[in-house]
């Protein structure tokens, strides 16, 4: 990435500036943009300091002393924040979308050995500077898409050493100044029951409480804990056994709920005090209304409903005027979401979501930040947060999801750094 321009940035004339409103949970069902004709931002080293019009901004005395940039028929917007992803993998799994297209399923293929068990067997065998080189090529797709923050899981190594290995990975993906974007990291162990357990669970039970999480924890290698809270994967009494363990060594929660099957999982999260419940395409009516009056962010991700020809997605519609907390995320991984481009995110929302581009774009920023705990310094413009800044060649921010599959991202800032700006077109 080239050098910072300035430690302070004048972003002027643009035709729109987008900052989702301030949500708390509870408040979904008023998620709204503020826009702002003709708007601009001011920052200086990571900070933003000022939002508002370009006219008022002008009258700014730092404005002289800071780099302009010239945002004229863009939108300028605040960088995607992406609170769930599997970045760290060995391989695609390009074959199995070949095999959905012939009509197999989902639990078809896992059932023969692919899904996450062929992840987990490619894991294994490759080495952690491998991983450590391709997930930094993926990182730099990320920020050309314009996320500058993920959320990444372990979960394809399922035995100690392969687990440390992800988590260890994005660590140095994180402390390398040449890789700005930011990561977040989760261990997710239970992700599925290694073949050498399947007739001993409470065995990989065991050493996913007793084993892996001290080690995460004593290392401080993760944020959160998951656990695919699924039929055939965990049980519910065995999620809340490993949520539970993960909790008291002081790492927060998430959960993988009731995406294949209606697990109960959504209520779990509500239950333990989760962050976050991702998928929830299988939730009902009562489900919608827990989480409404929970702090739990209902994290969406169409992508992958997309992908696997599902019918069925997650009642964004019902979470929405219900009151409750939305995020957008990808699901980066090598099986069932192939996607870092959250641009394509925001038009399956309005396509099968029936989001309105106002609700998808704070979904996918000051959601995603949300579903983080980070909502207090990512996810929207506003003075004292950080400078994580997209601008978009495009005049107008409805443009972006109605060009499905295009990559409308002209400049990138992240933390106050303009990491590349390739101009006005």
């Amino acid at each position: 990435m080239p050098n910072p321009l300035s430690s302070s940035l004048f972003i002027h004339s643009a035709a729109q500036l987008i900052t989702p409103e301030r949500i708390e949970p509870g408040q979904g069902s008023r998620l709204t943009l503020r826009v702002i004709v003709h708007g601009a931002v001011l920052t200086v080293g990571e900070r933003i300091v000022a939002v508002g019009t370009t006219d008022e901004l002008r009258a700014d005395a730092r404005v002289p002393a800071a780099t302009p940039i010239d945002a004229s028929d863009n939108v300028v917007a605040p960088g995607f924040v992406d609170s769930h992803t599997h970045l760290v993998f060995a391989r695609t799994r390009h074959e199995e979308y070949e095999m959905r297209t012939q009509g197999a399923s989902y639990e078809t293929i896992a059932a023969a050995g692919g899904g996450i068990r062929a992840s987990v067997r490619r894991m294994h065998a490759a080495s952690e500077d491998k991983l450590f080189e391709e997930a930094g090529r993926w990182c730099t797709r990320f920020l050309s898409h314009g996320t500058t923050t993920i959320e990444a899981k372990s979960g394809y190594g399922l035995d100690l050493e392969n687990e440390l290995k992800i988590l260890r990975v994005l660590r140095r993906l994180n402390d390398d100044s040449r890789i700005p974007l930011e990561i977040v990291p989760t261990f997710l162990g239970a992700h599925e029951v290694p073949d050498e357990f399947r007739e001993c669970r409470s065995k990989y039970i065991e050493l996913v409480c007793d084993e892996m999480i001290p080690r995460v924890t004593k290392e401080k290698l993760a944020d959160f804990c998951d656990v695919f809270c699924e039929s055939g994967v965990f049980t519910l009494e065995e999620s809340r056994h490993i949520l539970t363990a993960a909790r008291d060594r002081g790492l927060k929660l998430k959960l993988h709920a009731d995406q294949l099957s209606h697990s109960g999982g959504t209520r779990l999260a509500v239950e333990l005090g989760a962050v976050s419940a991702d998928h929830l395409e299988q939730i009902d009516d009562e489900d919608v209304t827990i989480l409404a009056n929970s702090d739990v962010v209902a994290t969406l991700l169409p992508g992958a409903s997309f992908h696997l020809g599902m019918k069925r997605f997650a009642p964004a519609r019902k979470l929405l005027d219900s009151g409750a907390m939305v995020a957008l995320a990808t699901d980066f991984n090598p099986g069932t979401s192939p996607t870092i481009n959250m641009q394509t995110i925001l038009a399956i929302a309005g396509a099968s979501l029936h989001m309105t581009p106002a609700e998808s774009f704070s979904a996918a920023t000051l959601g995603g930040a949300w579903a983080l705990g980070l909502q207090s310094r990512l996810g929207s413009l506003e003075e004292g947060k950080q400078a994580d800044i997209v601008i978009f060649d495009l005049p107008d921010y409805r443009l972006i999801p109605y060009h499905f599959g295009m990559n409308s991202v002209r400049a990138v800032m992240k933390k106050g750094q303009m990491l590349f700006d390739h101009g006005k077109q």
